[in-house]
């Protein structure tokens, strides 16, 4: 299973609105520049984004985008989903069944499964959840930074 690029950068894009103000916003071209996105690539992102009613932007085209639900609310499945009609690790798992061998299959049972379990995990993980590490692991960085600039 390989995610693509547009799930990957609407994650980091939604990471990046979370770390910032709800009421002012962020706007596009920092979200780029912060995340190191090509601000053309990142345009059809915003709009899938917009259309799955994730975000919004607060005040026209020269204003910025805000979540529109609080990050504890969103799940890493609706990111996903923003860009993908469904997960699928492999063609017998889509629905409708368009393998003929589905029914016999064994294998078909353990791809469902794994299929399931993927899903799960990502409908559990919020964006508040991996916000919250992003910001620990900033943290952490920053007092090793001084620590080390302290002993030199």
């Amino acid at each position: 299973m390989k995610v693509n690029t547009k799930v990957r950068y609407g994650l980091r894009a939604m990471i990046e609105l979370g770390l910032h103000d709800e009421k002012t916003g962020i706007f596009q071209k920092e979200i780029a520049k912060n995340q190191q996105l090509s601000e053309k690539y990142l345009d059809p992102i915003i709009s899938s984004l917009k259309a799955s009613g994730l975000i919004t932007n607060i005040g026209g085209k020269k204003s910025g985008y805000i979540l529109n639900k609080p990050m504890n609310e969103i799940s890493i499945y609706d990111i996903y989903r923003s860009f993908e009609p469904e997960l699928s690790i492999v063609h017998c798992t889509n629905k409708p069944v368009t393998c003929f061998l589905s029914r016999i299959c064994v294998a078909n049972e353990f791809w469902m499964g794994l299929n399931d379990d993927i899903t799960e995990y990502l409908k559990k993980t919020t964006l508040e959840k991996i916000v919250k590490k992003h910001m620990k692991i900033k943290n952490n960085i920053q007092k090793a930074m001084a620590i080390n600039h302290c002993t030199n």
